[in-house]
């Protein structure tokens, strides 16, 4: 189920990636020195402490079908 949210975290990087290149003129070298480690790895895209979020790091959790065992918070309308 990660591989959607895994392709929206690309779309989302390469088209911030491409609107850093239009704002401020940087080349590919000029992003790839920016962003990445002196090991060559790739660091999270942030500014003022605010980071790009990953969306694929969300965990997708399922809601069992519990039926008549969900809690009425009503009264009945015709007690018996």
């Amino acid at each position: 189920m990660t591989a959607p949210f895994d392709k929206l975290d690309a779309f989302v990087w390469w088209r911030l990636i491409r609107m850093l290149r239009e704002r401020h003129r940087w080349s590919w070298g000029d992003v790839r020195r920016r962003f990445t480690t002196a090991t060559g790895r790739w660091r999270p895209i942030a500014a003022d402490g605010i980071e790009l979020f990953r969306i694929a790091s969300v965990t997708v959790s399922r809601y069992r079908y519990r039926a008549s065992t969900i809690p009425n918070p009503w009264q009945p309308a015709n007690p018996v």
